[in-house]
């Protein structure tokens, strides 16, 4: 200010600070009163720059806030199917619009507390903080000959008809048991099959009885890992009367459906779980709960509702999916 009153111009005055003279401009204008003070200029910056901050979309107490936890906790849905479901509900019904990216830096945004950790463990992978985990080793697996998933048919794997399915078990503890999971390739329909155990034979049983409640046009093929589990995959296949197709060694991505949901399931079935307490009932529910979720790949549809779809392009009688 000592300068402005030399009558100093305000580019020397920037050339003396090592500043432009639009700084030095912008920094004059910010005082109110006729002689220059720095507190009230610094004041005056602070008053303004707290209007410009944009509201917070997620704000506790809030209707959005409030939908956006109970589907997140509740029916543990994604961040990304909040937000789509936020964007096709009427405008009339909906609390807001929110970005899925805006759901999660608001829950790791939050200081620790039971809010939190409610939030974060309704998350997939239920991790403290984002990024990429560490990756396991590929287990052993039994290695059946034929038929190998370089002989499956093209269709198959455009996904163009439903009743190909994909198909795996998720252990418990120590190995000791486990579910067997079934996923159509076009509607991404799950369906969970209690086991006895973790035997061929086991796995057998536990899929042959899922399997037959289905209708003869769902039952095309199935396609499975090399576990040893399926080592009777030729008494099954003539069971259920499908096709079984067997992927690659370590090749986890042929199976792409199917590795996906394994992670969806362990939220309900997390690892280190006896899973032979687990009742089929239980299993159905779970297996509602998937189902009823809204999927990216089917166009923000649930699988439920792709698959009653292609249950309604046959003329084929109701047919119960679940025991």
């Amino acid at each position: 200010m000592i300068e402005r009153q030399n009558g100093s111009s305000l580019r020397a005055i920037g050339l003396r600070l090592g500043r432009s003279a639009a700084t030095v401009s912008r920094e004059l204008r910010r005082c109110d009163q006729a002689a220059y003070n720095a507190s009230q200029a610094a004041l005056s910056y602070r008053r303004r720059r707290s209007r410009c901050r944009p509201m917070k979309r997620l704000v506790a107490g809030s209707r959005l806030y409030q939908y956006v936890h109970d589907h997140l906790v509740y029916r543990r849905w994604s961040p990304q199917q909040i937000a789509a479901k936020l964007r096709q509900m009427p405008e009339s019904i909906r609390p807001g619009l929110v970005s899925h990216e805006t759901i999660y830096a608001a829950i790791y945004a939050q200081p620790r507390g039971g809010l939190k950790q409610a939030m974060v463990e309704a998350l997939r992978q239920a991790k403290p903080t984002r990024g990429p985990g560490r990756k396991s080793a590929a287990a052993k697996t039994f290695v059946p000959e034929e038929p190998s998933i370089k002989h499956r048919p093209e269709e198959i794997e455009q996904r163009l008809l439903p009743g190909h399915w994909e198909g795996d078990l998720i252990k418990g503890a120590f190995n000791r048991s486990a579910v067997g999971v079934l996923v159509e390739r076009k509607t991404r329909f799950v369906i969970l099959c209690r086991m006895d155990g973790c035997t061929a034979a086991d796995a057998l049983e536990g899929f042959s009885r899922q399997i037959k409640k289905l209708p003869a046009f769902l039952r095309e093929s199935l396609t499975y890992d090399r576990g040893s589990e399926l080592a009777c995959f030729d008494a099954l296949s003539k069971r259920i009367n499908m096709n079984i197709w067997f992927c690659d060694p370590h090749a986890p991505w042929q199976r792409g459906s199917n590795e996906n949901t394994n992670g969806l399931l362990r939220q309900f079935l997390p690892k280190g779980t006896d899973l032979s307490i687990a009742s089929q009932t239980l299993l159905n529910d779970i297996a509602r709960l998937l189902n009823g979720r809204p999927r990216k790949t089917l166009g923000w549809k649930s699988p439920e509702e792709a698959m009653a779809e292609e249950l309604a392009k046959f003329s084929s009688p109701c047919v119960a999916l679940e025991s």
